[in-house]
């Protein structure tokens, strides 16, 4: 009877698990590459999104404005005021706030002043309404009470844009020239034909608008 055959296996050696020193410290090293990278891309991200809402901010305000300062110019009354014990012209343009001052009280007065119809029927009256920079970069909306003022009399203001530089209006007269202020001695219309305006933000954009008036 025949033995059975012996198998014998080979014994097989095992690799040792696990990464080398090197392979971690590479590992490491581009992980902490793609995190920098997901961070400047998520930052960039981030600012783009934060840079457009600002500007998206910015224009409603520029455009909110406009409509409101179009609305008023194109309402403009031909009534003069009276103030204290001065009479003020139906239309006021004056040269700049710093110079433009009530000699009984010294109260500043804004840089742009004009009588207005209502604007709603049987919601609002006539009224004195002006515009005028702040010191803070400001773009404010006076709103007097209605038009004839007692002494002591102040308007109501509000701000109806942030962020301006500087804003300067023209007036064209009847013989269709621009002229910085009004009234000015050759003219004797009550308002002028249009206003136009130069609005600088701080940011540095610059607007210039042209509305006619129904004079």
């Amino acid at each position: 009877m025949p033995l059975p055959r012996l198998i014998t296996r080979s014994p097989i050696t095992k690799k040792s698990a696990g990464f080398t020193l090197i392979e971690l410290l590479v590992t490491l090293l581009l992980l902490a590459t793609l995190a920098t990278m997901s961070y400047r891309s998520l930052n960039v991200v981030l600012s783009a999104r934060d840079r457009v809402n600002q500007q998206a901010v910015k224009w409603q305000q520029l455009g909110a404005f406009m409509n409101r300062f179009k609305q008023d110019v194109q309402l403009a009354a031909p009534y003069t005021v009276r103030r204290a014990d001065t009479v003020q012209p139906a239309w006021h343009g004056r040269a700049g706030v710093d110079t433009a001052r009530v000699n009984e009280s010294a109260q500043e007065l804004p840089q742009l002043e004009f009588s207005r119809f209502a604007s709603v029927a049987g919601q609002d009256r006539l009224r004195r309404i002006g515009y005028t920079l702040n010191t803070q970069n400001e773009l404010e909306l006076w709103l007097w009470p209605g038009l004839d003022m007692l002494p002591g009399t102040e308007a109501a203001r509000y701000v109806v844009l942030p962020g301006v530089s500087s804003i300067t209006f023209e007036y064209m007269n009847a013989a269709l020239l621009w002229v910085p202020i009004w009234p000015t001695a050759a003219d004797d219309a009550d308002i002028p034909r249009a206003v136009r305006f130069r609005l600088e933000m701080l940011d540095g954009d610059v607007l210039i608008r042209i509305f006619s008036l129904s004079t």
